[in-house]
């Protein structure tokens, strides 16, 4: 389960385009907390302090508990507004997380026992349709990555998304198809020397084609 982080803000009783700048040249970043049936509140947040949250893997499923003037607040982030030069962030929005609620969230998926796959073994290839997956998740169970167990699987073998374990709560969003998350593809090398064997056959062919057709046209000026 993905651990929730401490970060602090401030309330902001000021708003508009003025005082986000101004929150800028201090070093913080405009920043609204929505959601859960509450009102959106206007806060600002220390840019060097989030920027280190930022730059971790799973920032969109990661808890942050954002403490505003001595209050809780869990949320997740949503959106992130960048400098279209520099990159830094200009304006996030917060989520709040209701207690009891469920949220959609994509999780990254993580490969593991690639050793044990015969499939890898000979020289196969992990083909990964899907990185992620979007999931509904319990706020108190964002797991932060999805594992998935190559143990035993050959070439030709699929990893179906009704195959993978998820954590209890857990489900895909999509549920209308079982769809894949990757497969084990045949080696480089086969694939090659079978294009090659191909290549070959049709040469043999057209070869054998044009010497019946020279055979035919001197049988005809005989």
């Amino acid at each position: 389960m993905a651990e929730t982080t401490i970060l602090n803000g401030n309330l902001r009783t000021n708003t508009g385009k003025g005082f986000a700048r101004a929150s800028r040249r201090a070093g913080r970043i405009p920043a609204i907390i929505y959601g859960d049936k509450q009102d959106t509140i206007s806060i600002d947040i220390e840019e060097r302090e989030y920027k280190k949250i930022m730059t971790q893997s799973g920032i969109y499923s990661r808890l942050l508990d954002l403490n505003i003037d001595g209050k809780s607040n869990i949320v997740l982030t949503r959106d992130i507004q960048f400098h279209p030069v520099s990159e830094n962030p200009l304006h996030v929005d917060f989520l709040r997380i209701g207690k009891g609620s469920t949220i959609t969230v994509s999780i990254p998926v993580s490969f593991i026992n690639e050793e044990l796959s015969p499939g890898l073994k000979t020289g196969g290839v992990l083909n990964t349709v899907r990185f992620e997956l979007e999931l509904e998740c319990p706020a108190d169970n964002i797991p932060e990555k999805i594992e998935i167990n190559l143990e035993g699987l050959v070439v030709g073998d699929s990893i179906k998304i009704s195959t993978v374990e998820l954590p209890d709560g857990v489900k895909p969003t999509i549920t209308d198809r079982d769809f894949t998350i990757a497969t084990i593809a045949a080696p480089t090398k086969m694939a090659d020397v079978s294009t090659e064997s191909s290549e070959e056959t049709d040469e043999e062919e057209t070869e054998a084609t044009d010497a019946a057709e020279e055979d035919k046209d001197t049988n005809t000026e005989n």
